[in-house]
């Protein structure tokens, strides 16, 4: 626990300084940065979020942007979210899974995250990675995010690990592959 304490504290000032906020030292690659945490540690890292979120202090704009409850809104906009789960019982969990993806994809998740005008200091937040598993991968909705965001910093909350070449959610599961992004710290 102390280890992610000293990483969250080491977090807080790194996304504050004006290299982070300007994207420099990317080699003219996208502000895309992952902060992988243990997936045991999901309580503190929310207690986390919630902190800079309510902190008026701090020099920049955070903007979280919940995965999970962004899925549940798109269901909720397409008046599907009680027939979901009738619907994996009754054909099952792939068919659930294609039947979602068809109204609740990468754009669709992009179009519910954008918003003009975009302010220096503003940086998107991307929580709720594991909740939306297997619906939304990360690596292909940060593919789709890139032209609609390209002078924001996102940062990419992760459980699970990345080497700089894939990510491995919850640490476990197979690699997918994603080169554009950066570790943190």
């Amino acid at each position: 626990m102390n280890n992610l304490k000293e990483r969250l504290d080491n977090l807080r000032k790194t996304i504050q300084e004006p290299e982070f906020l300007e994207g420099k030292g990317l080699s003219n690659e996208v502000n895309i940065r992952i902060f992988c945490y243990d997936p045991a540690d999901e309580m503190t890292i929310r207690h986390f979020i919630e902190q800079i979120m309510t902190n008026k202090s701090l020099e920049f704009h955070p903007k979280e942007y919940n995965l999970y409850k962004i899925f549940v809104s798109i269901c909720e906009d397409k008046r599907i979210l009680n027939a979901i789960p009738p619907m994996e019982n009754k054909r099952g969990a792939q068919f659930l899974k294609e039947q979602l993806n068809r109204v609740a994809n990468n754009m669709t998740f992009v179009d519910k995250m954008k918003y003009e005008p975009h302010e220096s200091g503003d940086v998107l937040m991307i929580t709720g990675v594991g909740e939306v598993f297997p619906f939304i991968r990360v690596h292909d909705l940060l593919n789709a995010m890139q032209p609609e965001f390209p002078d924001v910093p996102i940062l990419v909350f992760y459980p699970g690990s990345f080497d700089g070449r894939s990510m491995q959610l919850f640490n476990q599961l197979g690699k997918d592959s994603y080169y554009r992004a950066f570790s943190i710290i």
